[in-house]
């Protein structure tokens, strides 16, 4: 990644710090502030607006929800990954229609943070395995009145479809890294990430599902 200015907007300062300590390990990752309410983050967006705000969805003054609201509005530009305990599909599809680009439970392992925030600052949209697959699958159900498991691949990002044709290819996890310009350790999590959004628990199957899906042939 390029360098990344970010602004962290949480109410819990043992949160912010942990926050910021991970932030710090990533490279290209500056923090610029911290803001322990809603009503901070788009203040502190001047004179030099961040790239990206990890904005806490329950905070006091203004709550999560709205301050992303009056961010975009004021700072269109800079994106939001929303940070929560609340994994209900009515509040991420909300996050999203207010123009987040990502929604990551607080739960999440570290190494998914620095997943997710490469995500977002490439126009992806991150959403976190735990929820990403109820989401699309009630939105696919509710929306197109189809089967939604033939769309399970719209849950991948183009990077997990990516290591999914490689790993389908035979090419070893150290070998995908190398290919990728990426640490073994985000491949192994890439991996992880992709068997529990397919619902697939070991190599023969995710190779399985590529051939059916059209990702690699047989």
């Amino acid at each position: 990644m390029e360098t990344v200015r970010v602004i962290i907007a949480d109410d819990h300062r043992l949160l912010r710090a942990g926050l910021r300590m991970l932030l710090s390990e990533m490279p290209g990752v500056v923090v610029l502030a911290e803001a322990a309410n809603g009503r901070k983050p788009w203040t502190l967006a001047r004179p030099v607006p961040p790239d990206l705000v990890l904005m806490d969805i329950a905070m006091p003054v203004l709550g999560g929800l709205d301050a992303l609201c009056e961010l975009k509005v004021k700072h269109p530009g800079i994106r939001v990954l929303m940070l929560s305990m609340l994994d209900s599909e009515e509040h991420v599809l909300h996050a999203l229609r207010l123009g987040a680009s990502g929604y990551l439970l607080k739960d999440s392992a570290p190494a998914e943070l620095e997943l997710a925030i490469g995500a977002v600052m490439r126009g992806e949209i991150w959403l976190s395995s735990a929820i990403s697959r109820p989401v699309v699958d009630g939105y696919v159900e509710r929306v197109m009145g189809g089967d939604s498991g033939s769309q399970r691949d719209q849950v991948l990002t183009p990077r997990q479809q990516e290591v999914l044709r490689l790993l389908a290819e035979g090419n070893s996890t150290k070998d995908i890294a190398f290919a990728l310009s990426l640490s073994v350790k985000t491949i192994e999590t890439h991996r992880a990430q992709i068997m529990e959004r397919l619902e697939v628990h070991d190599l023969a199957g995710l190779v399985r599902y590529a051939i059916r899906s059209g990702v690699v042939s047989a």
